[in-house]
């Protein structure tokens, strides 16, 4: 609460209320209304997310902004909302990205455009939601939530295979999260019937219990990253989605499953969390080199920058199951860098895109004769990617290393070839596709940017940029965070 205010609630709420507004004005035949809304949404979203920041408390140890209310009393499950400094930047990224997507898709959809604008909002608020629960069951619900708009979004404004690639998504995420309720009922009955995130932070558990939860937390989370060998389902769902599925997609929901490890598996199960975390940290690195590999020989650039994804996600779970503050920070500052440069590269590819109806790198060629600020936009974001010192990709990426060097010098040799794999597909891609001469009378006819592309591509820009530059203002808020859950975790003991 601040000066009366629910902060959380209003940024959880807000942006379902104003779904449910744009829901409301019908067909297409009000499609500028609803644009409208949305919009307004998507800013106070964004708006009522800032006194987070503005009044968060780098020094204080501890949940702030929190609010606690009755919700299933027969449960004594509790609406308990509170951020730390990790869950505040992921709402500042969920709610900014909102606002992004919506000026995005403001004249590319042109069907059933109330229901698909809403279907962010609802998402927006469902994630906020996600990362800002201090009850298990409240949290739970919430995770799963998101799965629906998302679903809806790529089955109904995707491409040729879109039911195939969401009900793959669905499937995937929604068996993994199964095992996450088994889990929380399990403790729930421990924890005397307390649902409170606080109260199982503080449960004594044998190993053997925590190695059971641990696994089950893990395949709910390791899914929504995802990490390999259950990453399948995300190049389906990122080539047949919109572009603001994408998106979004990468932005945001794939931090949904590194946040549960650092939300619910370290401080619940800290003794497994040590016990395996060989395990997660091995899968992690075949991520980054494994699937880096695959990215290069992609044709189609929604599917290499999907594969790339996966492979700087792995950089995250590395940062996290390595147990140091250079690596758990590292860890959120890149799952915050790649949400900024994913999306942007995703909106990149949705430039194009929206002009040639195609994603085939072959069928490029010399853009940047016919599209010159576009190629410029193309190649921060290209560079970001690749971890150039100076964009935010690159912050942390070198923590995560300089994390692992202290835990193992092999993690950090391993974690640092995706330095090279990320600059050979990225800018291979790029070489091909924005340089060389013109292609064909295709390329030769297309038009640069527009105003509203230019202003979603220079918000990013200027987010790249700035963290890259001045990754201060990022890291401030996580330290005590941090090493408050470093400090839980390390001293952790077995009853």
């Amino acid at each position: 609460m601040l000066f009366g205010f629910p902060l959380l609630s209003l940024a959880i709420w807000v942006p379902i209320a104003f779904g449910v507004l744009v829901l409301a004005t019908g067909g297409d035949r009000n499609a500028r209304v609803a644009r409208l809304l949305a919009l307004i949404g998507a800013v106070l979203g964004l708006l009522v997310t800032l006194p987070l920041y503005a009044r968060f408390e780098t020094a204080a140890v501890g949940f702030q902004f929190q609010e606690l209310a009755p919700w299933i009393a027969s449960f004594h499950a509790n609406y308990h909302l509170g951020i730390d400094g990790v869950s505040l930047l992921l709402i500042l990224l969920n709610s900014f990205t909102t606002v992004l997507v919506v000026i995005a898709g403001w004249e590319v959809i042109q069907t059933r455009v109330a229901q698909y604008l809403a279907s962010f909002l609802f998402l927006s608020g469902f994630m906020n939601g996600v990362f800002s629960a201090l009850d298990a069951l409240l949290f739970y619900v919430f995770f799963e939530a998101t799965l629906i708009p998302m679903f809806i979004i790529i089955g109904v404004w995707g491409g040729p295979n879109r039911v195939y690639a969401a009900l793959k998504f669905f499937l995937y995420t929604l068996i993994g999260s199964l095992l996450l309720l088994v889990a929380l009922i399990y403790l729930y009955n421990a924890a005397d019937g307390s649902f409170s995130l606080l109260d199982l932070y503080r449960l004594p558990l044998p190993l053997t219990a925590q190695i059971l939860i641990f696994v089950a937390f893990f395949l709910a989370f390791a899914v929504k990253v995802p990490m390999w060998p259950v990453h399948t389902w995300l190049p389906d769902a990122h080539v047949e989605a919109p572009t603001g599925g994408s998106v979004v997609l990468a932005a945001i929901m794939l931090k949904l499953g590194a946040y549960g490890f650092i939300r619910l598996s370290l401080p619940i199960v800290p003794d497994a969390s040590h016990t395996l975390a060989g395990v997660v940290i091995a899968l992690s690195l075949v991520a980054v080199v494994y699937i880096g590999l695959v990215a290069l020989v992609q044709a189609d650039m929604k599917k290499l920058i999907a594969y790339s994804s996966i492979s700087h996600m792995g950089f995250v779970t590395l940062g996290i199951f390595i147990f140091n503050a250079q690596g758990l920070e590292g860890a959120v500052i890149q799952m915050i860098s790649h949400g900024f440069v994913s999306g942007a590269l995703f909106l990149c590819v949705g430039v194009l895109y929206d002009r040639m109806h195609s994603r085939m790198i072959s069928d490029y060629g010399g853009v940047a004769n016919t599209m010159p600020v576009f190629a410029a936009f193309f190649m921060l974001f290209a560079m970001a990617n690749a971890g150039l010192p100076g964009t935010s990709g690159f912050v942390g990426e070198f923590l995560v290393v300089m994390g692992s060097v202290r835990e193992n010098f092999w993690y950090a040799a391993a974690a640092a070839t995706t330095l090279i794999f990320g600059a050979a597909y990225t800018l291979w891609m790029y070489k091909r596709v924005i340089f060389g001469a013109v292609a064909n009378s295709h390329v030769g006819g297309l038009s640069d940017l527009e105003p509203r592309e230019f202003v979603v591509l220079g918000l990013l820009a200027v987010a790249v940029l700035a963290m890259g530059l001045w990754p201060y203002p990022f890291a401030d808020v996580l330290h005590v965070s941090v090493d408050g859950l470093l400090n839980h975790v390390m001293h952790s003991k077995l009853p």
